[in-house]
């Protein structure tokens, strides 16, 4: 039962200086809320109105236990401001890095300061999609688009969740197609193009305060293990293990993209030159970053990767342009091809992360599975390592096709005979003919043959069956075929049930069921075995 009591207290007397107890001048209320905990809460001075003060808060409860009243409606009327500040110690607290912390609440505060919202109850569908318009009409892309909607769409999400509101008004609003306004696709290096990169680099200045043969290292590694940008800047000597079989390199989880400890085998190349690049950093301890250039490190500071990588392809193909100067028509081709261009004539760009993008395109060209390529390139969808960052080029293509083996045609008469040859069955019928021994090309199911004759149509069946006699001669015993070579029967004459015939000295053996294959030219059972073969 609710109650009101007067709060004991005690109080310092002015005069005597004496300690006096006495009882609080408002009236308190002792009640049970709707989870059943006790609680206790300063009302009036004047009995009566506190009393209807109590009375409203019990009312209130039950209305609560009964399911009348939304417990919710008290976060509903707290400023939004204060949950955006709430949810910013939410994000930091369940580790998202700073940089996503900053990004998600600015977006997020943009928005509302762009609409006006001052509760929870202001936030709606139709103002979200209003200012992402604006920003699609301000040049922005789909990606950016898509970026702010997830920050918005992650606040509602935890409001409904932490039980702020009863409703998420943002549910229902999708990304949009990134594939329709793509801005910064990149590509993958070639070989050549990646080999003339690193010596650019490894004899080329500083560039964001990182020495050319750094910089060297640091494509080395991106491109034969897929780390990311972040992941090379958080490396230390304690990260490698050279001296192991096989040697790794390891990414703490807190660096990963994934939030798990990553170790990627290395390739001997990779360790030899690392070995050699180590040489020269004798003063770097155990715990130093090697490579200080992603602010997500303590230690490390953001460096533009991209600027590098464009710098230092920049070099490399002015160089490569340079080698044809004694051949003007060379010199010409090269200044007009997109080799070791930063952007290509497709749009695709070579930056820091192409390197990785180079990578699981070369696990594909040495012929790995898919799951090994997705296991190698530590993602958790394949279609990701198979539509994202596996490159196939025209060369792959050509390649491809050129692997085929080349299909059977009539040459330029269309004569039979030259089909025939191409089939290596011509030598077969010219036999066939001397002995006079003729075995139609269309058979029933199962039958054991060699086929030598076409049949006079797709569907036709032959005249009549293998016979001893010559090719003119008619006889009515000629009801059955027996293939030489083997105990079954192969067919009837038209103008019989194969249910009904047996074989010519064969009297219990029944005939197959009449069912008719077409004959093949050899290249169906050439792709059979080029498909088992494993290179298609």
């Amino acid at each position: 039962m609710a109650s009101l009591y007067k709060k004991p207290i005690t109080l310092t007397d002015r005069k005597t200086g004496e300690r006096v107890k006495t009882k609080s001048k408002k009236w308190w209320g002792r009640f049970r809320d709707e989870n059943g905990q006790e609680k206790r809460v300063p009302l009036a001075s004047d009995k009566a109105a506190a009393q209807a003060m109590l009375n409203e808060i019990v009312q209130k409860i039950e209305r609560v236990k009964a399911g009348l009243v939304d417990p919710t409606d008290a976060e509903r009327k707290r400023p939004l401001g204060e949950h955006m500040n709430e949810f910013r110690n939410f994000l930091k607290n369940k580790g998202v890095t700073s940089k996503q912390v900053h990004e998600s609440t600015t977006q997020l505060k943009k928005i509302v300061d762009a609409q006006k919202w001052k509760r929870i109850g202001d936030i709606s569908a139709s103002g979200v999609l209003d200012y992402l318009g604006e920003l699609r009409r301000a040049g922005k892309s789909v990606q950016t688009y898509n970026h702010y909607l997830k920050s918005a769409k992650q606040f509602t999400r935890w409001l409904m969740r932490d039980r702020r509101t009863s409703l998420d008004p943002l549910a229902y609003l999708a990304k949009q197609n990134v594939s329709t306004d793509r801005r910064h696709d990149r590509r993958a290096l070639g070989t050549d193009e990646f080999t003339r990169l690193v010596e650019a680099a490894r004899v080329g200045k500083k560039i964001e305060t990182v020495s050319g043969p750094d910089r060297a290292m640091m494509y080395v590694l991106a491109g034969w293990t897929g780390f990311r940008k972040g992941e090379i800047g958080s490396l230390a000597l304690r990260s490698f293990r050279l001296d192991d079989e096989p040697p790794t390199a390891t990414v703490a989880a807190c660096y990963s993209k994934r939030k798990r400890q990553d170790t990627q085998i290395l390739h001997p190349e990779v360790v030899r030159r690392l070995q050699e690049w180590l040489k020269t950093k004798s003063d770097l301890g155990r715990d130093d970053l090697l490579f200080p250039i992603s602010g997500r490190v303590p230690g490390g500071t953001e460096r533009k990767t991209h600027k590098m990588m464009q710098l230092d392809l920049r070099a490399a193909r002015n160089h490569w342009i340079e080698e044809a100067q004694d051949q003007p028509a060379e010199k010409t081709r090269r200044e007009k091809s997109d080799f070791l261009a930063y952007k290509s004539d497709d749009g695709l760009f070579a930056d820091f992360h192409s390197n990785r993008h180079m990578f699981i395109t070369s696990l594909e060209r040495a012929g790995l599975s898919p799951k090994m390529a997705q296991t190698l390139a530590r993602h958790s969808d394949v279609r990701l390592t198979l539509g994202i960052y596996t490159h196939v080029g025209l060369h792959d293509q050509t390649s491809a096709i050129e692997s085929l083996p080349a299909p059977r045609t009539f040459d330029e008469s269309g004569s039979k005979a030259a089909m025939l040859r191409a089939t290596g069955t011509e030598g077969r019928l010219n036999e066939a003919k001397e002995t006079g021994r003729v075995v139609p090309t269309v058979v029933p199911s199962g039958a054991e043959n060699g086929a030598v004759r076409l049949a006079s149509g797709t569907n036709d069946l032959a005249p009549n069956c293998t016979r001893e006699a010559g090719e003119g001669e008619e006889t009515a015993d000629s009801q059955i075929v027996v293939n030489p070579n083997g105990p079954r029967t192969i067919r009837t004459a038209r103008d019989h049930s194969a249910s009904r015939c047996t074989a010519v000295g064969r009297p219990n053996e029944q005939v197959s069921p009449a069912r008719l294959e077409l004959a093949t030219f050899g290249f169906g059972v050439q792709l059979l075995r080029f498909s088992q073969s494993g290179r298609l």
